[in-house]
Protein backbone atom coordinates (compact mmCIF):
# COMPACT_ATOMS: atom_id res chain seq x y z
CA UNK A 1 0.00 0.00 0.00
CA UNK A 2 0.95 3.90 -0.59
CA UNK A 3 1.77 6.01 2.10
CA UNK A 4 4.48 8.94 0.62
CA UNK A 5 2.36 11.50 -1.09
CA UNK A 6 5.32 13.77 -2.74
CA UNK A 7 4.68 16.66 -5.03
CA UNK A 8 5.77 14.44 -7.96
CA UNK A 9 3.45 11.42 -6.82
CA UNK A 10 0.29 14.02 -6.45
CA UNK A 11 1.15 14.93 -9.99
CA UNK A 12 0.84 11.79 -11.51
CA UNK A 13 -2.08 10.90 -9.79
CA UNK A 14 -4.19 14.37 -11.11
CA UNK A 15 -3.04 13.87 -14.76
CA UNK A 16 -6.11 12.78 -16.98
CA UNK A 17 -6.40 8.91 -17.41
CA UNK A 18 -8.25 6.90 -20.24
CA UNK A 19 -11.81 6.53 -19.04
CA UNK A 20 -12.91 5.69 -16.61
CA UNK A 21 -10.21 6.35 -13.64
CA UNK A 22 -11.79 4.78 -10.82
CA UNK A 23 -11.44 6.32 -7.63
CA UNK A 24 -12.78 3.56 -4.54
CA UNK A 25 -13.14 5.00 -1.07
CA UNK A 26 -14.34 3.79 2.32
CA UNK A 27 -13.85 4.16 6.33
CA UNK A 28 -11.69 1.92 8.27
CA UNK A 29 -11.20 1.61 11.77
CA UNK A 30 -7.97 0.23 13.53
CA UNK A 31 -9.57 -1.76 16.56
CA UNK A 32 -12.04 -4.10 16.92
CA UNK A 33 -15.55 -4.15 17.24
CA UNK A 34 -15.70 -1.54 14.76
CA UNK A 35 -13.07 -3.20 11.92
CA UNK A 36 -14.48 -6.38 11.90
CA UNK A 37 -16.80 -5.07 9.03
CA UNK A 38 -14.14 -3.14 7.14
CA UNK A 39 -13.53 -6.26 4.88
CA UNK A 40 -17.43 -6.55 4.10
CA UNK A 41 -17.42 -2.95 3.28
CA UNK A 42 -14.72 -2.78 1.01
CA UNK A 43 -15.90 -5.78 -1.18
CA UNK A 44 -19.23 -4.35 -1.12
CA UNK A 45 -17.57 -0.77 -2.46
CA UNK A 46 -15.58 -2.69 -5.13
CA UNK A 47 -18.59 -4.55 -6.15
CA UNK A 48 -20.42 -1.57 -6.75
CA UNK A 49 -17.39 0.02 -8.68
CA UNK A 50 -17.73 -3.23 -10.88
CA UNK A 51 -21.37 -2.62 -11.31
CA UNK A 52 -20.94 0.96 -12.46
CA UNK A 53 -18.36 -0.07 -14.76
CA UNK A 54 -20.83 -2.94 -16.46
CA UNK A 55 -23.84 0.12 -16.62
CA UNK A 56 -21.62 2.43 -18.12
CA UNK A 57 -22.18 2.82 -22.07
CA UNK A 58 -19.45 4.60 -22.36
CA UNK A 59 -17.11 2.05 -21.12
CA UNK A 60 -15.98 -0.69 -23.54
CA UNK A 61 -15.71 -4.35 -23.26
CA UNK A 62 -12.24 -4.71 -22.81
CA UNK A 63 -11.52 -1.63 -21.01
CA UNK A 64 -14.51 -2.91 -18.23
CA UNK A 65 -12.15 -6.29 -18.49
CA UNK A 66 -8.90 -4.37 -17.47
CA UNK A 67 -10.10 -1.75 -14.69
CA UNK A 68 -12.17 -4.71 -13.42
CA UNK A 69 -8.63 -7.09 -13.22
CA UNK A 70 -6.63 -4.22 -11.71
CA UNK A 71 -9.87 -3.22 -8.97
CA UNK A 72 -9.65 -7.39 -8.02
CA UNK A 73 -5.40 -7.00 -7.69
CA UNK A 74 -5.69 -4.32 -5.80
CA UNK A 75 -8.19 -6.02 -3.33
CA UNK A 76 -5.70 -8.54 -2.74
CA UNK A 77 -2.86 -6.18 -1.52
CA UNK A 78 -5.30 -4.41 0.54
CA UNK A 79 -3.96 -5.23 4.38
CA UNK A 80 -6.60 -4.38 6.58
CA UNK A 81 -4.63 -5.89 9.57
CA UNK A 82 -2.98 -2.78 9.91
CA UNK A 83 -5.38 -0.64 8.32
CA UNK A 84 -5.48 3.00 9.46
CA UNK A 85 -8.81 5.31 9.14
CA UNK A 86 -9.28 5.23 5.49
CA UNK A 87 -8.55 3.34 2.31
CA UNK A 88 -8.53 4.44 -1.12
CA UNK A 89 -8.45 2.75 -4.25
CA UNK A 90 -7.80 4.08 -7.95
CA UNK A 91 -7.73 1.67 -10.62
CA UNK A 92 -7.70 3.33 -14.71
CA UNK A 93 -6.79 0.83 -17.92
CA UNK A 94 -3.21 -0.89 -17.04
CA UNK A 95 -2.92 0.60 -13.34
CA UNK A 96 -3.94 0.47 -9.73
CA UNK A 97 -2.84 1.85 -6.68
CA UNK A 98 -4.32 1.39 -2.52
CA UNK A 99 -4.03 4.28 -0.60
CA UNK A 100 -3.60 3.79 3.25
CA UNK A 101 -4.91 7.11 4.87
CA UNK A 102 -4.71 7.94 8.79
CA UNK A 103 -7.82 10.20 8.53
CA UNK A 104 -11.50 8.98 7.45
CA UNK A 105 -13.24 8.72 4.25
CA UNK A 106 -16.73 9.07 3.20
CA UNK A 107 -17.72 6.16 1.40
CA UNK A 108 -17.60 6.59 -2.21
CA UNK A 109 -17.25 5.11 -5.65
CA UNK A 110 -16.54 7.55 -8.26
CA UNK A 111 -15.75 6.94 -12.04
CA UNK A 112 -14.43 9.98 -14.30
CA UNK A 113 -10.98 10.87 -16.40
CA UNK A 114 -9.04 11.94 -13.37
CA UNK A 115 -8.67 10.06 -9.77
CA UNK A 116 -10.56 11.77 -6.77
CA UNK A 117 -7.40 13.22 -4.47
CA UNK A 118 -8.47 15.40 -2.40
CA UNK A 119 -9.17 12.99 0.40
CA UNK A 120 -5.47 12.21 0.07
CA UNK A 121 -4.37 15.81 -0.19
CA UNK A 122 -5.96 16.36 3.10
CA UNK A 123 -5.01 13.31 5.00
CA UNK A 124 -1.49 13.95 3.96
CA UNK A 125 -1.76 17.65 5.39
CA UNK A 126 -3.09 16.29 8.79
CA UNK A 127 -0.87 14.13 9.30
CA UNK A 128 2.44 16.08 9.44
CA UNK A 129 4.43 13.81 7.69
CA UNK A 130 8.76 14.47 8.83
CA UNK A 131 11.46 12.48 8.35
CA UNK A 132 14.07 11.32 11.67
CA UNK A 133 17.68 10.58 10.65
CA UNK A 134 18.89 9.06 12.96
CA UNK A 135 23.20 9.05 13.40
CA UNK A 136 26.07 7.32 15.04
CA UNK A 137 29.62 6.89 13.93
CA UNK A 138 28.78 3.77 12.01
CA UNK A 139 25.35 3.96 10.92
CA UNK A 140 22.67 6.31 9.39
CA UNK A 141 18.89 4.78 10.21
CA UNK A 142 15.83 6.85 8.67
CA UNK A 143 12.65 7.08 9.82
CA UNK A 144 9.01 8.25 8.10
CA UNK A 145 7.00 9.76 11.03
CA UNK A 146 3.59 10.91 11.04
CA UNK A 147 0.84 12.36 13.76
CA UNK A 148 1.65 9.42 16.26
CA UNK A 149 4.12 7.06 15.14
CA UNK A 150 7.71 6.93 13.54
CA UNK A 151 8.60 3.14 11.30
CA UNK A 152 12.17 2.76 10.14
CA UNK A 153 12.05 4.15 5.83
CA UNK A 154 14.67 2.11 3.61
CA UNK A 155 14.73 4.62 0.83
CA UNK A 156 17.26 7.00 -0.40
CA UNK A 157 19.94 4.08 0.13
CA UNK A 158 18.55 3.96 4.12
CA UNK A 159 20.53 2.81 5.83
CA UNK A 160 23.97 3.66 5.43
CA UNK A 161 26.32 1.15 7.06
CA UNK A 162 29.93 2.63 7.53
CA UNK A 163 32.26 0.45 5.75
CA UNK A 164 35.93 0.28 7.23
CA UNK A 165 38.54 1.69 4.84
CA UNK A 166 41.61 0.59 7.17
CA UNK A 167 40.83 -2.79 9.19
CA UNK A 168 41.76 -1.92 12.89
CA UNK A 169 40.16 -4.05 15.53
CA UNK A 170 41.04 -1.89 18.21
CA UNK A 171 39.33 0.81 16.03
CA UNK A 172 36.33 -1.45 15.13
CA UNK A 173 35.78 -2.08 18.90
CA UNK A 174 35.47 2.10 19.44
CA UNK A 175 32.73 2.54 16.96
CA UNK A 176 29.83 3.38 17.84
CA UNK A 177 29.15 6.83 19.70
CA UNK A 178 31.62 7.63 22.36
CA UNK A 179 32.81 10.66 21.42
CA UNK A 180 36.39 10.40 20.62
CA UNK A 181 34.86 8.64 17.13
CA UNK A 182 33.49 11.81 15.57
CA UNK A 183 37.50 13.43 15.42
CA UNK A 184 38.05 10.67 13.17
CA UNK A 185 38.11 11.65 9.14
CA UNK A 186 36.74 8.62 8.26
CA UNK A 187 33.76 9.17 10.35
CA UNK A 188 33.10 12.75 9.13
CA UNK A 189 33.55 11.16 5.90
CA UNK A 190 30.91 8.39 6.74
CA UNK A 191 28.50 12.11 8.30
CA UNK A 192 28.99 14.14 4.77
CA UNK A 193 28.23 10.61 2.97
CA UNK A 194 24.47 10.17 5.50
CA UNK A 195 24.22 14.26 4.68
CA UNK A 196 24.02 14.10 0.88
CA UNK A 197 22.22 11.51 1.10
CA UNK A 198 19.42 13.25 3.29
CA UNK A 199 19.70 16.21 1.27
CA UNK A 200 19.47 14.33 -2.01
CA UNK A 201 16.05 12.74 -0.74
CA UNK A 202 14.44 15.62 0.87
CA UNK A 203 14.89 16.92 -2.51
CA UNK A 204 12.29 14.21 -3.69
CA UNK A 205 10.43 13.77 -0.89
CA UNK A 206 10.61 17.37 0.86
CA UNK A 207 9.43 17.27 4.63
CA UNK A 208 10.20 18.92 8.24
CA UNK A 209 13.42 17.01 9.07
CA UNK A 210 14.98 16.12 12.70
CA UNK A 211 17.99 14.50 13.46
CA UNK A 212 19.31 12.66 16.50
CA UNK A 213 22.85 11.79 17.61
CA UNK A 214 24.93 12.49 20.16
CA UNK A 215 26.26 16.30 20.27
CA UNK A 216 29.27 15.59 18.86
CA UNK A 217 27.95 13.94 15.73
CA UNK A 218 25.31 16.64 15.06
CA UNK A 219 28.40 19.40 15.82
CA UNK A 220 30.18 17.77 12.58
CA UNK A 221 26.55 17.76 10.82
CA UNK A 222 26.49 21.38 11.27
CA UNK A 223 30.21 21.68 9.81
CA UNK A 224 29.03 20.22 6.59
CA UNK A 225 26.52 22.62 5.84
CA UNK A 226 24.60 20.61 3.88
CA UNK A 227 20.41 19.51 4.66
CA UNK A 228 21.14 18.63 7.83
CA UNK A 229 22.64 21.60 8.83
CA UNK A 230 19.21 23.65 9.13
CA UNK A 231 17.39 20.73 10.59
CA UNK A 232 15.56 20.50 14.19
CA UNK A 233 18.43 18.85 15.68
CA UNK A 234 17.37 15.97 18.88
CA UNK A 235 20.33 15.61 21.25
CA UNK A 236 20.15 11.94 21.88
CA UNK A 237 22.64 8.63 21.08
CA UNK A 238 21.98 5.17 20.20
CA UNK A 239 18.95 5.50 17.99
CA UNK A 240 21.08 4.68 14.68
CA UNK A 241 20.96 1.47 16.15
CA UNK A 242 17.48 2.26 18.42
CA UNK A 243 13.70 0.72 18.02
CA UNK A 244 11.15 2.86 16.47
CA UNK A 245 9.52 3.58 19.94
CA UNK A 246 12.98 4.65 21.33
CA UNK A 247 12.55 7.05 18.39
CA UNK A 248 9.38 8.42 19.11
CA UNK A 249 9.68 9.02 23.02
CA UNK A 250 13.08 10.84 22.13
CA UNK A 251 11.35 13.50 19.54
CA UNK A 252 7.57 13.54 20.95
CA UNK A 253 8.17 16.31 23.65
CA UNK A 254 10.02 18.29 20.75
CA UNK A 255 7.02 17.82 18.49
CA UNK A 256 4.22 18.77 21.30
CA UNK A 257 6.35 21.97 21.36
CA UNK A 258 6.42 22.94 17.96
CA UNK A 259 2.26 21.44 18.17
CA UNK A 260 1.90 23.92 20.96
CA UNK A 261 3.71 26.88 19.69
CA UNK A 262 1.99 26.61 16.26
CA UNK A 263 -2.08 26.61 17.27
CA UNK A 264 -0.61 29.58 19.44
CA UNK A 265 0.56 31.09 16.09
CA UNK A 266 -2.74 30.27 14.21
CA UNK A 267 -5.17 31.96 17.32
CA UNK A 268 -3.37 34.88 17.05
CA UNK A 269 -3.28 35.16 13.15
CA UNK A 270 -7.05 34.14 13.18
CA UNK A 271 -7.65 37.07 16.68
CA UNK A 272 -5.75 39.85 14.19
CA UNK A 273 -7.64 39.11 10.95
CA UNK A 274 -11.06 39.57 13.21
CA UNK A 275 -9.45 42.90 13.56
CA UNK A 276 -8.62 43.91 10.04
CA UNK A 277 -12.10 41.93 8.96
CA UNK A 278 -9.93 39.54 6.43
CA UNK A 279 -11.56 36.34 9.25
CA UNK A 280 -13.90 34.24 7.55
CA UNK A 281 -15.35 31.42 9.38
CA UNK A 282 -18.43 28.78 8.61
CA UNK A 283 -17.93 26.02 5.61
CA UNK A 284 -20.35 28.32 3.20
CA UNK A 285 -18.10 31.15 3.54
CA UNK A 286 -14.83 29.46 3.46
CA UNK A 287 -15.60 27.03 0.58
CA UNK A 288 -16.80 30.60 -1.52
CA UNK A 289 -13.61 32.01 -0.63
CA UNK A 290 -12.22 29.18 -1.34
CA UNK A 291 -13.12 28.87 -4.88
CA UNK A 292 -12.38 32.40 -5.19
CA UNK A 293 -8.42 32.29 -3.84
CA UNK A 294 -9.05 34.67 -0.77
CA UNK A 295 -7.72 32.46 1.38
CA UNK A 296 -4.07 32.79 2.74
CA UNK A 297 -4.17 30.59 5.57
CA UNK A 298 -6.87 27.79 6.60
CA UNK A 299 -6.79 26.59 10.05
CA UNK A 300 -8.70 23.17 10.66
CA UNK A 301 -9.47 21.16 13.90
CA UNK A 302 -7.95 17.87 13.81
CA UNK A 303 -11.23 15.94 13.62
CA UNK A 304 -13.48 18.32 12.23
CA UNK A 305 -15.89 16.76 9.83
CA UNK A 306 -19.16 17.95 8.31
CA UNK A 307 -21.55 16.89 5.57
CA UNK A 308 -23.26 19.64 3.64
CA UNK A 309 -25.73 20.18 0.48
CA UNK A 310 -25.57 22.42 -2.03
CA UNK A 311 -28.47 24.43 -2.25
CA UNK A 312 -27.97 26.48 -5.19
CA UNK A 313 -25.71 29.33 -4.65
CA UNK A 314 -24.50 28.61 -1.41
CA UNK A 315 -24.03 25.45 1.06
CA UNK A 316 -26.10 24.24 4.05
CA UNK A 317 -25.62 21.57 6.26
CA UNK A 318 -27.46 18.13 5.21
CA UNK A 319 -29.50 16.26 7.70
CA UNK A 320 -28.85 12.38 8.64
CA UNK A 321 -29.56 10.31 5.83
CA UNK A 322 -29.32 12.94 3.33
CA UNK A 323 -28.42 10.88 -0.11
CA UNK A 324 -27.44 13.81 -1.68
CA UNK A 325 -24.85 15.17 0.91
CA UNK A 326 -21.42 15.69 0.20
CA UNK A 327 -19.24 14.59 3.22
CA UNK A 328 -15.84 15.46 2.52
CA UNK A 329 -16.35 18.93 1.64
CA UNK A 330 -13.88 19.60 4.54
CA UNK A 331 -11.50 17.93 2.60
CA UNK A 332 -12.47 20.09 -0.93
CA UNK A 333 -11.91 22.92 0.80
CA UNK A 334 -8.21 21.89 2.11
CA UNK A 335 -7.49 21.22 -1.41
CA UNK A 336 -8.55 23.94 -2.80
CA UNK A 337 -6.98 26.13 -0.68
CA UNK A 338 -3.60 24.52 -1.13
CA UNK A 339 -4.11 24.78 -5.00
CA UNK A 340 -4.15 28.56 -4.87
CA UNK A 341 -1.75 28.61 -2.72
CA UNK A 342 -2.34 29.20 1.00
CA UNK A 343 -1.50 27.79 4.07
CA UNK A 344 -3.19 25.23 5.82
CA UNK A 345 -2.46 23.98 9.41
CA UNK A 346 -4.94 21.81 11.31
CA UNK A 347 -4.51 22.40 15.16
CA UNK A 348 -6.21 20.55 18.55
CA UNK A 349 -10.26 19.61 18.64
CA UNK A 350 -11.54 22.31 20.41
CA UNK A 351 -9.36 24.98 19.65
CA UNK A 352 -11.63 26.47 17.17
CA UNK A 353 -14.87 26.03 19.07
CA UNK A 354 -15.96 29.57 18.92
CA UNK A 355 -15.41 29.18 14.56
CA UNK A 356 -17.23 25.52 14.99
CA UNK A 357 -13.81 23.78 14.03
CA UNK A 358 -12.74 25.78 10.99
CA UNK A 359 -11.23 29.15 10.34
CA UNK A 360 -9.47 31.27 7.28
CA UNK A 361 -7.46 34.28 7.73
CA UNK A 362 -8.51 36.20 3.60
CA UNK A 363 -5.61 37.79 1.40
CA UNK A 364 -8.49 40.58 0.49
Amino acid sequence: MEHDLSPATLAELRRPRPYPAVSVLTPTHRRDPLNTQDAVRLRNAVAEAKKRLEADPAVTRDRRADVSHHLDRALTEVDLAHSADGLVIFAAPGEHQVWSLARSVPERVVLSDTFLTRNLVSAHTAERPFWVLSVSADRATLWSGGADRVAEERAGGFPLIREERNFDPERQERVGDQPSNFRDEDTRRFLREADAAMGALLRRHPRPLYVTGEPAALSLLCEAGGATRDAVHVPHGGLAHGTHEAVWQAVRPVLEDEARKSAEDVARSLESARGRKEFAAGVDELWQSAREGRVRLLAVEENYRIAVRDAGDHLIVAEDGDLHAREDIVDEIVEQCLETGAEVRFVPDGALADADGMAAVLRY
